[in-house]
């Protein structure tokens, strides 16, 4: 008995019949586990990379809405627009994003930062766990908004060196100055020179003093700062148009001009006191010479140099003044210029270059109380600017001329606000996913 039983259990141990269904028994749980959690971590992967690429169109559509306006509440709506429009696959079990600003590198609130999750039960790892899986995704883009271009003493020309301040020349300008030229040096500001103003704005390049370099905006590339009058329509003289001319009358200091607006043929040499009444002048050639120290007032007027007419500003060293504000919107109506009323009131000075070849030169000169007020507008003029020639009084004025070069002695001063002086462009704003 005992023999038969130690033959069976030797036999039974050497017998493998049977041993891969055993061993598949045994690795059948893990089998089945591996292949539902391969299974449930695919499901994951799908809702990571949707949910992912939600939050992050949304944070950078909400930084594009802060980029074009610093000030603007609309960031968290056009975040949520974005983060809906891309939801598909987690669209039904989506928690709602978090829309937030955030600081970045050193910067105050200039990143947008969206959260969302998704929470559902998956069979396998919900029977397993017995709970629900949850997924969050987070993104967070920076923005920056676009620089604003503005400036009160502009120059026009598109290459080579524009913008010159030389001497013992003293500009004030917290408007701003600007060129248009893409020259390696377009504006040349001397060493020894004084240059009080917030922004220098340049297509190409700037040489300026120390003082100077913290406002210096260059090599902003062409198409950033653009000419914004050259569209403004420049009146011209009809059939009904009256011609005139300049004389004074009466003796001694008495001696007066009172003059109408119309037609000046061959320019205007101011030899008395006089006053130019509210309108249009044409100035067709020669020279307008307001520098002869004899006293010049005129209100709601508009001058258009026509066929090369240059001007002179300022006095010799005398006691003359020259007091001149732009024609108002209101004298327009009624005129073929009434629809570009708004911008041509601007003006005090505008220079139609038809038909004229080479760029005219113009002067502003000497010791003068220069009291003017809106734009002077020389597209087609070298401009020099000599002596101490500025206003005394805090008014605004904007010189854009095709160049500009203040010389010597040179005083210049200008009152506008930066922000009331002529917008040239702007750079474009900048967004980028950083998280």
């Amino acid at each position: 008995m005992r023999s038969f039983a130690t033959k069976t259990f030797h036999r039974l141990r050497r017998c493998q019949s049977g041993n891969t269904v055993l061993m598949v028994a045994l690795g059948l749980p893990a089998l089945l586990g591996a292949t539902g959690y391969g299974v449930d971590t695919a499901q994951w992967y799908m809702w990571q990379r949707e949910l992912q690429h939600s939050v992050d169109q949304a944070a950078i559509g909400g930084a594009w809405a802060r980029a074009y306006d610093n000030a603007s509440t609309q960031y968290t709506t056009r975040a949520e627009q974005e983060y809906y429009a891309n939801q598909v696959l987690t669209a039904g079990f989506d928690s709602a994003p978090v829309v937030s600003l955030a600081s970045y590198s050193g910067g105050s609130n200039n990143s947008v930062l969206v959260s969302a999750s998704v929470t559902r039960t998956l069979p396998f790892t919900g029977m397993l766990l017995n709970r629900s899986t949850t997924i969050v995704a987070r993104a967070q883009a920076a923005y920056k908004a676009g620089v604003h271009y503005n400036a009160c003493l502009i120059t026009l020309k598109e290459d080579g060196t524009t913008f010159e301040v030389g001497g013992n020349a003293h500009v004030i300008a917290n408007c701003g100055l600007a060129a248009l030229s893409c020259g390696t040096e377009a504006i040349l500001i001397d060493g020894s020179a004084t240059v009080e103003t917030t922004s220098i704005a340049t297509c190409g390049g700037a040489t300026v003093p120390a003082a100077n370099q913290a406002a210096v905006s260059e090599n902003l590339g062409q198409g950033v700062l653009t000419d914004v009058y050259a569209d403004v329509p420049v009146p011209k003289p009809d059939a009904s148009t009256p011609t005139r001319s300049y004389a004074c009358t009466g003796s001694g200091s008495k001696r007066s001009a009172n003059l109408l607006p119309g037609l000046y043929v061959g320019g205007i040499t101011v030899k008395c006191a006089t006053t130019f009444s509210p309108g249009i002048y044409y100035i067709d050639g020669g020279v307008f010479d307001m520098s002869t120290n004899d006293p010049v007032v005129g209100t709601n007027v508009l001058f258009v140099l026509r066929k090369g007419a240059q001007i002179k500003l300022g006095g010799q060293g005398g006691t003359g003044s020259v007091n001149l504000t732009p024609i108002s919107a209101a004298a327009l109506q009624g005129t073929p210029y009434a629809a570009d009323a708004d911008r041509l009131s601007q003006m005090l000075f505008i220079e139609d270059k038809t038909g004229v070849s080479s760029p005219v030169d113009h002067q502003i000169n000497g010791n003068t109380n220069l009291i003017i007020q809106g734009v002077v507008y020389l597209p087609n003029g070298n401009v020099k600017i000599n002596g101490d020639s500025g206003t005394k009084t805090d008014l605004c004025f904007q010189v854009a001329a095709y160049t500009l070069n203040i010389a010597g002695s040179a005083y210049l001063r200008t009152l506008c606000d930066y922000d009331a002086s002529s917008q040239l462009g702007a750079s474009k704003p900048d967004v980028r996913l950083i998280a």
